[in-house]
């Protein structure tokens, strides 16, 4: 039996009515304000993400320690400063050296006079060997005291063994130290220094297949930075992989030679693995997600606007690359794509951080 089902004629008008006012909606209603921008041919790193977080470390540390005891009788720099290798830092107090010097080079004349006679005494058979060999053994002995002695006046005077910062002093003029238990001084080089930092496992093989074709690029960055960030060279891979983390420890090193990176500063590193040439991207704002997936709108000659899907690739610095889906050159709509719909016209305004200037 067949069953026929009746539409009120209200209803089947209001549906009508309903279809007519969507379709033409787009073609009724007033422009929809909205930013746009350029999609873009360039070329766009590919870095590891999310950015590492690393320290910095110095690329060479040491500790002055005093390797005779004595009083600090002048210090020849100031906190803080910059000294180069072999620059005069402390001076210990010599006069109790050059006493002990002055000693035992008077022994040791005293034993070479007696050595010299006991030799004359010896070439003619007038004392025994044992007797020469005693007074050759006390004169050798001597000269081996004399020459500790004036390697120990040396130690009064102590010597930066690298170029770097002085750190602060632990010991003033006038204080009387301990060899070798008191620490003086710290000098921590960082022209250039290093970054420390630890990637997840799985970036290894890249990074390896990188390396064997040429120097991988990092930057650092942190909060507050002035100008660019500092630039520079992954330059060690550690040789395991930590079982606790599944990550491994790298290291790059900085020029640094404007002092921008600082010993134990926390940094964000940006590190290089290849590049992407000529790829169109646009501002990541211009990529929505709908029910369908990813979508730009497009504006055409006729402004008025089209539901692109396309697909998305990395992101830069605000700037997503779209390898389909797009070309570059197009007008793509960056604020504003609540209020549209395909077909519908716009017009173009302008940012308030923008200069005012005349729509694309």
């Amino acid at each position: 039996m067949n069953k026929f089902f009746f539409i009120p004629a209200t209803l089947a008008l209001a549906l009508g009515v309903a279809g007519c006012s969507r379709g033409d909606a787009a073609k009724n209603n007033p422009p929809v304000p909205v930013l746009v921008a350029q999609a873009l041919a360039t070329n766009v790193p590919v870095l590891i993400d999310p950015p590492p977080v690393g320290h910095v470390m110095p690329v060479s540390t040491v500790t002055i320690r005093p390797q005779v005891g004595g009083l600090i009788s002048a210090v020849n720099f100031s906190e803080g400063a910059e000294v180069k290798s072999n620059d005069l830092l402390f001076v210990i107090d010599p006069r109790p050296m050059q006493a002990v010097l002055a000693r035992d080079q008077a022994q040791l004349l005293n034993a070479q006079i007696q050595f010299d006679r006991e030799q004359k005494l010896f070439d003619q058979k007038l004392v025994s060997q044992d007797e020469f060999d005693t007074s050759r053994s006390s004169r050798d002995e001597l000269a081996a005291t004399v020459r500790a002695d004036e390697l120990n006046l040396s130690f009064c005077e102590i010597h930066s063994p690298i170029d770097g910062r002085a750190g602060a002093l632990q010991f003033h003029a006038g204080n009387v130290v301990k060899a070798p238990d008191d620490v003086l001084l710290t000098v921590n080089q960082i022209h250039p220094i290093y970054a420390a930092f630890a990637v997840a496992e799985r970036y290894l093989p890249e990074i390896q297949k990188q390396m064997r074709g040429r120097p991988l690029a990092v930057t650092a960055s942190y909060e507050n930075l002035e100008g660019e960030a500092p630039a520079g060279e992954l330059s060690f891979v550690d040789n395991s992989v930590d079982e606790a983390t599944g990550t491994i420890l790298l290291k790059a090193k900085f020029p640094n030679a404007d002092g921008k990176l600082w010993p134990g500063q926390f940094v964000t590193i940006s590190i290089q693995l290849d590049e992407l040439t000529n790829a169109v991207v646009v501002p990541s704002q211009a990529v929505q997600v709908g029910q369908n997936g990813q979508f730009i709108y497009v504006v055409n000659a006729e402004q008025t606007v089209e539901m692109r899907p396309v697909k998305t690739g990395i992101t830069f610095k605000n700037e997503t690359v779209v390898p389909s889906g797009l070309k570059a050159g197009e007008t793509v709509v960056t604020d504003g794509q609540l209020r549209l719909a395909p077909k519908m016209k716009v017009i173009f305004k302008v940012s308030d951080s923008a200069p005012k200037t005349s729509a694309p």
